[in-house]
């Protein structure tokens, strides 16, 4: 509805176009970019401790938190369990959040290879719905996968880690995450 000052009729501003939004996005430094990307840590379900069901309830809860915080960009490591339970929340919220994005980052091109069939469709279900996917190396190493969690740490300003305290490449994730000053918010595995 317009308002009228001095009998001059002042519209409200129009909607800003995709195109217009993603202009602004492309101003922004990397810093301002960093201060509004979240990543993704976790383990496996078959390392989990408490149901399954309750931890997608807290990841839910803790992606909620982050955007009424000013978090608009994900980035998950894609692995199966945390990783795909946490990006496909990202996108379904994409309904009611259209600014989001998802960024999917793969340790390399056959990562889901030897995955069960189920575990398979849903990762090529997130990477077709993922807003940009970057692959960290043409081939596999076993340093990858690190390296995979190095790259999403080094350009976000929050992890969210489902852990229970054990080793593994969550603790790595976590380590690092400290060691570079990126603050974790912890979900009980």
């Amino acid at each position: 509805m317009s308002e009228i000052k001095s009998g001059v009729a002042v519209l409200p501003p129009r909607p800003k176009t995709i195109r217009e939004k993603e202009a602004e996005l492309a101003k922004l430094t990397e810093e301002e970019k960093l201060k509004t990307r979240c990543c993704f840590t976790g383990h496996r379900p078959q390392k989990l401790t408490r149901p399954i069901d309750d931890i997608k309830v807290d990841l839910e809860n803790e992606i909620l938190q982050s955007i009424k915080e000013g978090y608009t960009t994900f980035i998950t490591g894609m692995a199966y369990g945390t990783d795909i339970w946490a990006g496909n929340i990202v996108v379904r919220l994409k309904d009611r959040f259209p600014d989001l994005k998802l960024i999917a980052a793969v340790p390399f091109p056959a990562f889901p290879e030897g995955w069960e069939d189920e575990w398979r469709k849903k990762y090529e279900r997130l990477i077709e719905k993922a807003d940009m996917v970057k692959i960290i190396s043409d081939d596999y190493s076993p340093a990858v996968y690190q390296k995979r969690n190095e790259w999403m740490v080094d350009r976000c300003s929050r992890v969210i880690a489902v852990y229970d305290g054990r080793a593994g490449g969550t603790r790595n994730t976590i380590n690092y995450a400290r060691r570079h000053k990126v603050p974790v918010r912890y979900l009980k595995g």
